[in-house]
């Protein structure tokens, strides 16, 4: 398998990427070689993350340095090849001893220290971290408004070695924050640290996952503390920042004074970051020196993004009793930071820090012999998150928000943040290093095959390659691209950004306010709602655009964190859209299931989403208690414990068990899936049937209960069942049930009278409603079942929604002067993330399916569309 390196992305440091193989063609017992492009062998480590239903590798995921991959490699399965461990894993009952050829640190298996004696490249640089934690509590007397900081410090629970390989070792640390007087435990936290083989720098993911009370529980602060040693004089101890543009560099003892007048060279060697070798036996240099020590020492730097459009670094002295000043103030800080002294220093970079603000650094103490320095993954110096609802009452009917009562509840959710530190012997790095490690953190190293690679391999399913030989599929692939636009733009004119918001985007459009509905509790956040996350992932399958992988990858980090529940009594489950992401009163197997997430998992190998995996595999269990039809049916009068529609809620369970059929070929999980398909082809109407069913999460079964769709017949589909569906039938190899999604695409379509002729009369008044978002059906059965009338009607249904005789526009923006504070604001006054998602994904995969059947250009298109009614335009 061939894979290149993702356009606009650094091929520095490790990095982990995905290979596919066809059903059959690689044993679990092979092992993988990998090769430049002038075929030199480049270190591998290689794991397998799912398998074909033979036992096969369908995935694996492969770690190696990308500097040696550059930017084009090959993989390839070998015989099991015995290959001595690089690194060296030693394990004593209190810790963990890794080392590698410039690393060795020690991992405590339990205390508040997360690592210890971080020696890189043969010095001490690290000699303990903590994770950091800050509670608010917030109280009143009378009218003196009282706040407390609580802190707390990380307790380690449990340590594991995730991943001990030749080149590559992965550690994951699990605990609990602890507050040492009282010994209350809040925000559990789980800390991988990744060191390659020959690396100087570690690598970190940070979760955390809230389990505070909302009303007294606000964060304050939270973040790791590393107590670096350093050395030197104070002329020779810097800092540097990351800025908008260039680097913020000063030392502690800025060699310039009014008197005496300190040589110009000098003050220029310090400020080029040399190290400076003074001696009180020159008189010249004995002066300065001298001098020196009558200068203020500025021991401690704070640096914080506040908001996407402002940062601050402040400095002082170290003394509690004396104030910052301001040093400056900027927009967008990139996230990188250095400190030193003359046996070098550490320097940090943070992923997306102004795009998940608030994010700062505390680099104090630099006057003394230990460091102490903070990365904060959300800084003190701002307010601190509240978690608590925007409301005392659900409004269910005026504002969409499911049901009546209040259903907010922040309490399972989590928030994952990468960061990277590394060492430099210099007294601080070039502006040019600094730029590189950031580089290589913000825009990592991605590998990834073609999508005519993916496509013949059917990765994911069913999906359309990009194609523009006729006048209409050029003006399909236009309407998608421009999409993917308008959506990037959105989020900067709009500043979606911050810890619990980036990666998603809103709901529906207000034209007249010239903004998205931020506070209408059903059309705020999009939380997952109608899949945007498989419509940017298959258009990055099938483009490869480094862009549409960006907003995907940030999609998915944000919903399989905040939009789920992953510990508690509602653990597999999400939150439906709102205006807080955890608000809504419904909460849905569809927010949380793992197909919104395995595209980045295959493709990436990223260890913290097969968490998410774990959390949600069993999340059919926890709607005994929360019943996503229970305003809808008599508790009393239910025979199964729960209700699971066969779209979206049992075929987000078919998610999350194909998931772990795949990753551990582990049939009970697919036969679970097994179960259900069954009584679905024991039900009346087969696939069409219900889609309300009683459900029992004990023995998997689906109870038919008669003709009803709660919320509309829709909800069957547009939540992702389809492309659930289609790829677990190929897996099944279960032709009953690709003929019964066929026909359920064929029955979707046909007229009222039609449908009950043929259900002879069950299905009585039930709706088929928002016909559009049922086109990959549609195409299927068309495809299936050769019915090119069948095609006809879907390309006539999909193309209505978008167009008219009169409106071709699509995707186009309109120009708007001077409103939601643009000079020029780029605007689609109709626009809804629902429609957009649907009818993109839709568009796509019809494509696959029934390409041949969409006339080539729009003469023969106002033929074909004669006579089709205007109901199901979207823009109308």
């Amino acid at each position: 398998m061939k894979l290149h390196l993702l356009e606009n992305r650094t091929n520095k440091g490790y990095t982990t990427f995905g290979s596919m193989w066809e059903k059959g063609g690689v044993s679990k017992e092979n092992d993988f070689q990998l090769t430049d492009e002038c075929g030199v062998t480049i270190p591998v480590q290689s794991r397998v993350t799912a398998y074909w239903p033979d036992g096969s590798v369908k995935w694996a995921a492969h770690t190696a340095d990308s500097e040696k991959m550059g930017n084009n490699v090959t993989i390839t399965p070998i015989d099991k090849k015995k290959e001595e461990s690089k690194i060296s894993v030693e394990a004593t009952e209190e810790s963990y001893l890794i080392t590698g050829e410039n690393i060795q640190v020690t991992i405590p298996k339990s205390g508040r220290e997360i690592l210890t004696d971080l020696i890189i490249n043969e010095q001490m640089r690290v000699k303990k971290a903590t994770l950091v934690l800050l509670l608010e509590e917030r109280s009143r007397d009378e009218d003196i408004a009282v706040t407390r900081e609580i802190p707390y410090i990380g307790d380690i629970k449990e340590v594991s070695v995730e991943e001990d390989g030749p080149i590559h070792c992965v550690i994951t640390i699990k605990g609990i924050h602890k507050n040492e007087k009282t010994g209350i435990e809040k925000l559990p936290f789980i800390v991988r640290i990744g060191f390659g083989y020959d690396s100087d720098r570690l690598s970190f993911t940070h979760t955390f996952l809230y389990d505070g009370d909302e009303s007294k529980d606000y964060l304050k602060a939270i973040g790791m503390r590393f107590y670096s040693p350093i050395s030197g004089e104070n002329y020779n101890r810097h800092v540097k920042f990351g800025v908008d543009h260039g680097v913020f560099h000063e030392s502690l003892n800025q060699l310039l004074s009014w008197r005496p007048r300190i040589p110009e060279n000098i003050y220029k060697a310090q400020m080029d970051g040399e190290k400076l070798e003074l001696s009180n036996d020159i008189e010249a240099e004995a002066t300065v020196i001298n001098a020196a020590h009558q200068m203020p020492i500025w021991g401690c730097y704070t640096m914080y993004q506040d908001s996407p459009s402002h940062f601050a670094i402040l400095k002082k002295v170290n003394n509690e009793n004396c104030c910052y000043l301001d040093s400056l103030h900027g927009k967008r800080a990139p996230g990188y930071a250095a400190f030193g002294g003359e046996q070098g220093g550490l320097m940090f970079a943070m992923k997306n820090f102004w795009q998940k603000y608030p994010s700062g650094y505390w680099i104090h103490n630099l006057d003394k012999d230990i460091v102490e320095a903070t990365v904060w993954l959300w800084t003190p110096e701002v307010t601190p998150m509240d978690f608590r609802h925007y409301a005392t009452k659900g409004y269910d009917q005026t504002y969409y928000e499911g049901f009546p009562e209040i259903g907010a509840t922040a309490y399972g959710i989590a928030n994952t943040n990468e960061f990277t530190v590394a060492a430099f012997n210099e007294v601080i790095p070039t502006d040019e290093q600094l730029q590189q490690i950031y580089q290589s953190v913000q825009k990592p190293p991605v590998y990834i095959s073609t999508p005519e690679y993916y496509h013949s391999l059917k990765a994911f399913g069913y999906w359309s390659m990009k194609q523009c030989n006729t006048e209409l599929e050029s003006w399909l692939e236009n309407q998608l691209d421009k999409a993917i636009e308008f959506y990037k733009n959105e989020i900067e004119v709009r500043n979606w950004y911050g810890m619990f918001n980036y990666g998603d985007v809103m709901h529906t459009y207000d034209k007249t306010r010239h903004c998205w509905r931020y506070d209408m509790g059903g059309y705020a956040w999009q939380n997952t709602e109608l899949v945007p996350t498989l419509w940017l992932w298959l258009q990055f399958m099938r483009t490869g655009s480094e862009e549409v992988f960006t907003l995907a990858e940030e999609m998915t980090r944000h919903c399989s964190e905040v939009d789920i529940y992953h510990f508690g009594p509602l653990k597999g489950l999400g939150s439906r859209h709102n205006v807080r992401h955890w608000g809504c009163s419904c909460k849905e197997a569809r927010i949380a299931m793992a197909g919104h997430h395995r595209y980045y998992y295959y493709l990436t190998g990223d260890y913290r989403i097969g968490d998410v995996f774990d959390d949600v595999k069993d999340g059919d269990y926890s709607i005994v208690t929360m019943d996503p039809l229970r305003y809808f049916y008599d508790k009393e009068k239910m025979i199964d414990e729960t209700h699971a529609r066969s779209g979206p809620d049992w075929s987000s369970f078919c998610s999350n068990w194909m998931t772990q059929w795949e990753r551990f070929n582990d049939e009970t999980y697919r036969n679970k899936i097994k179960v259900g398909v069954e009584d679905l082809k024991n039900a009346p109407l087969k696939l069409v049937s219900g889609s309300d069913f009683e459900y029992s999460p004990k023995t998997s079964h689906l109870r038919y209960i008669g003709e009803r769709a709660a919320g509309g017949t829709h909800l069957q589909i547009c939540m992702g069942a389809p492309q659930v569906w289609f790829e677990m039938g190929d897996l099944l190899e279960d032709e009953e049930w690709k003929k019964m999604m066929a026909d359920f695409g064929r029955f979707y379509y046909l007229p009222k009278e039609k449908q009950i002729e043929e259900s002879k009369g069950l299905i009585n008044n039930r709706e088929f409603s928002l016909p559009f978002m049922a086109a990959a059906m549609g195409a299927y059965g068309a495809s299936y079942l050769k019915d090119e009338q069948l095609a006809k009607t879907t390309w006539r249904i999909l193309m209505r929604a978008m167009i008219s005789e009169e409106e071709k526009e699509g995707f186009t923006t309109k120009e708007i002067k001077n409103v939601a504070n643009q000079a020029i604001l780029q605007e689609i006054p109709w626009i809804s993330t629902n429609f957009t998602a649907q009818w993109c994904l839709n568009v796509i995969m019809v494509l696959e399916f029934i390409r041949e059947a969409l006339p080539q250009d729009w003469e023969q298109l106002e033929i074909f569309m004669e006579g089709v009614s205007l109901e199901g335009f979207r823009k109308a």
